[in-house]
């Protein structure tokens, strides 16, 4: 009889009685119905006797598989022949009409064995099937929680030794692997063990004993590998030496390190994007940070300027000293300016606000999916206002960016140019909801 599929027990030697039983099950069984056809016969004749065999030839071919099923087709008909037919109690048959009833058994009990001995392979096969899809979904359940490699380690090594009823540990890190995690916690590995994983996730194939490579190791190493890169190797070993994964455990081993490696892709993924994000976070802030400073510091600064100007005009004061004034204020200016530019456009997602489509990265502008074009100067004004959607950005910020600081009180130039951003981006001009106007401050990118 066919052990069932458990991926925790290994293969073992079959015994006597577990060759014997089969078979002395299925002769008790044709006992049984050839005691019953002795009840049946003296009534209703040896016609009806035959069917009698038929359960015991399913029940032989369902139960313990076709060897069993033809021992007990072969023995129906020999039964049916010495109890049932005449001369009794021999194997001679003198009618030809009993001739044909003993070869009719024989034949549809033969065919009827082995159509009940498929049905139980399929069935073995459909149940082995489910319960690897169902070790498989559970252990990918469990893997689901884990957020770095010790966990996705911890969690692997235990259930990978449950699974096979040994010891695991899984090792990462090139040229010389290193422990994440093990089961037993206190699990030794020898310069050889580490050698084996080493080779294995250089090669991409098992490693240690009974594997091509690497013998000198109590290990088996299994790579853990994705599409592009071995990431780590799984090491399984019994405490009794003997191979850790039989054969037909080796698919099912293969499934489990799939979903290692999925577990690792992604815990390394979201730490990426983490990463991202926190930089992403850091630029926004860094650049809302130098936004206000320059708005703080840029009036100041044209103050300055402006006194300076006017005072060497009037020919009052030292103008070496003036001219050293204003040109420090003008340098300053321009600092503040290109620190504004050099903000991370890149880690930038394109600007929606009502349905115009602001990509700075690509320095593009669409409206309800069509290309928008804008000259250089309405290009600069927009995204600046869309480097800060929904804040107001003064009148003098604005020219400042898009002409220079020498402009920045020209606002009729600033004028012209939101006047024509809207006759392209806006559903009805006269009356804006893009970008509004602040009397006497400035302009605005309104968001939704």
């Amino acid at each position: 009889m066919d052990e069932p599929f458990n991926p925790g027990m290994s293969r073992r030697d079959p015994t006597v009685f577990s060759l014997v039983r089969p078979h002395a099950e299925t002769l008790a069984m044709v006992g049984a119905s050839t005691l019953v056809g002795m009840l049946v016969e003296p009534r209703w004749g040896n016609s009806a006797v035959d069917l009698l065999y038929l359960p015991a030839v399913l029940a032989a071919a369902g139960l313990y598989g076709l060897g069993p099923g033809m021992v007990a087709a072969v023995t129906s008909a020999l039964a049916f022949n010495y109890y049932f037919t005449a001369p009794r109690h021999t194997f001679r048959i003198a009618s030809p009409q009993d001739v044909v009833t003993v070869a009719l058994l024989f034949l549809v009990a033969l065919v009827t064995s082995q159509l009940a001995a498929r049905m139980r392979k399929a069935a073995r096969r459909a149940g082995e099937s489910a319960s690897r899809n169902a070790t498989i979904a559970g252990f990918a359940r469990r893997l689901l929680s884990t957020s770095n490699d010790q966990q996705i380690g911890r969690i692997a090594c235990r259930e990978l030794g449950k699974l096979f009823d040994c010891n695991a540990v899984l090792m990462a890190g090139l040229p010389e692997p290193q422990v994440v995690s093990a089961r037993p916690g206190h699990a030794l590995l020898t310069p050889s063990d580490v050698a084996a994983a080493a080779w294995a996730m250089e090669s991409g194939r098992p490693a240690g004993r009974g594997a091509e490579a690497v013998n000198a190791t109590e290990w088996v190493f299994y790579p853990v590998r994705s599409d592009n890169a071995v990431l780590a190797a799984i090491g399984l070993a019994r405490d009794d030496g003997t191979r850790p994964v039989s054969a037909a455990q080796i698919d099912l081993l293969g499934n489990l390190t799939d979903q290692v490696a999925l577990a690792m892709e992604r815990s390394r993924l979201e730490e990426e994007s983490r990463g991202f994000e926190a930089t992403r976070e850091r630029d926004k802030v860094r650049s809302m940070l130098l936004s206000t400073i320059s708005q703080d510091l840029g009036p100041r600064l044209s103050a300055i300027g402006g006194a300076v100007t006017g005072l060497l005009r009037e020919g009052t004061g030292d103008r070496e000293l003036l001219s050293q004034v204003g040109s420090e204020a003008d340098k300053l200016q321009r600092y503040f300016a290109n620190l504004l530019e050099t903000g991370s456009e890149r880690d930038e997602e394109p600007v929606e606000a009502g349905g115009v489509t602001i990509d700075l990265f690509h320095r593009s502008v669409s409206k309800d999916g069509g290309a928008v074009h804008l000259t250089p100067k309405e290009y600069a004004v927009l995204a600046e206002l869309a480097k800060h959607p929904g804040r107001v950005l003064t009148h003098a910020h604005l020219l400042r960016v898009a002409w220079g600081p020498a402009q920045e009180h020209q606002t009729d130039y600033l004028r012209v140019a939101v006047r024509a951003l809207r006759q392209k981006l806006e559903t009805n001009p006269s009356q804006p909801r893009l970008i509004l106007n602040e009397p006497a401050v400035g302009y605005r990118l309104a968001v939704s």
